[in-house]
């Protein structure tokens, strides 16, 4: 897990809340050492967890590293939305436990290959290529299908690999996949996943606090990839497709995981693009990026500064995401 570096406002809200972010301590420590309380992952871990976690190690011996962070999940009910073990992120809490001096883990039994660090690049899957001409109301019935771990998905995969500008890249946490047919022909692709922890343009326009983010950031759904194939040239395919899509998107996704989408998010590359489909389909124009990264050291930009669009997918967005 990469460190980072608190900011002085950060650090002087934790100082007056009595919490703390655990990656930002340092070097071997004991519970003297720590502060009563820190955040990990948007969970409040206390002095009394760690000696939860402790007692859990020393009374499972045999266990390895994977079967104590299920049963750390079990007794906890650290459980996602739809109800899965949060086993992933449950691991990474004891594994920095573990490096920090507050806990001492089993030994690593084995290195299972990662799948996300040693990832193939998707196979090419034929497709029919020839131009889609013609007016919208000609290439209707439009079908969105979520092809996310159906038979669709290397189809997906391929297309935004061979046809959008960035490729194609594995999603991290919650997402979804669409494909979207005229007929039995695929016309545009569009990828959604979890959204950034912090985004200033974004934080200040929806107004909510740290505590409120930390606590509703699932109801934030972000937009990488949305790819009109090339061969289709039908004048307001785009924006009608961004239309339609955020009406659905919110059921869907309460459907996978088990809790709705609020609002949703993306990035324009002004060098590249306007943007022009998602402002005629109303998105807002929030700000900008700073360039940085969410690991950046130094306050000078590192990557291209990206326009930041923004959509509300029910009118109450604030209050729903403001609540704590």
């Amino acid at each position: 897990m990469a460190a980072h570096r608190l900011s002085e406002k950060q650090e002087k809200q934790n100082k007056k809340s009595g919490t703390r972010d655990l990656r930002s301590i340092k070097g071997p420590a004991t519970l003297r050492d720590v502060q009563a309380a820190w955040h990990f992952r948007q969970r409040v871990i206390t002095d009394a967890d760690v000696v939860f976690i402790r007692r859990l190690v020393a009374e499972h011996p045999q266990a390895s590293r994977r079967e104590l962070s299920y049963l750390l999940c079990q007794a906890w009910n650290w459980v996602q939305p739809n109800g899965a073990q949060r086993d992933m992120v449950c691991r990474g809490l004891m594994l920095q436990l573990h490096r920090e001096g507050h806990i001492e883990l089993p030994t690593v039994r084995r290195r299972p290959p990662n799948p996300l660090a040693e990832r193939q690049k998707p196979s090419i899957v034929p497709v029919d290529r020839r131009p889609l001409r013609g007016r919208l109301a000609e290439i209707r019935p439009l079908e969105f299908r979520s092809v996310r771990r159906t038979s669709e998905e290397p189809l997906f995969n391929s297309l935004l690999e061979q046809y959008h500008y960035l490729g194609y890249k594995q999603p991290v946490g919650e997402h979804l996949k669409f494909l979207v047919y005229a007929g039995e022909r695929p016309v545009a692709c569009f990828a959604w996943s979890s959204s950034a922890h912090y985004l200033g343009c974004r934080d200040r326009f929806l107004g909510w606090s740290d505590q409120a983010r930390r606590k509703n950031l699932h109801l934030l759904a972000y937009n990488p990839r949305f790819l009109l194939l090339p061969w289709i040239e039908v004048r307001y395919l785009a924006s009608h497709l961004l239309a339609r899509m955020t009406r659905m998107l919110s059921a869907e996704w309460e459907r996978v995981y088990g809790h709705p989408i609020y609002f949703v998010q993306t990035f324009i590359d002004p060098e590249r693009y306007r943007g022009t489909c998602y402002r005629a389909a109303n998105w807002i124009v929030l700000g900008r990026t700073t360039g940085r990264g969410k690991n950046a050291w130094s306050k000078r930009p590192t990557r291209p500064i990206k326009e930041v669009l923004g959509y509300p997918l029910t009118p109450r967005f604030r209050e729903a995401l403001g609540e704590v």
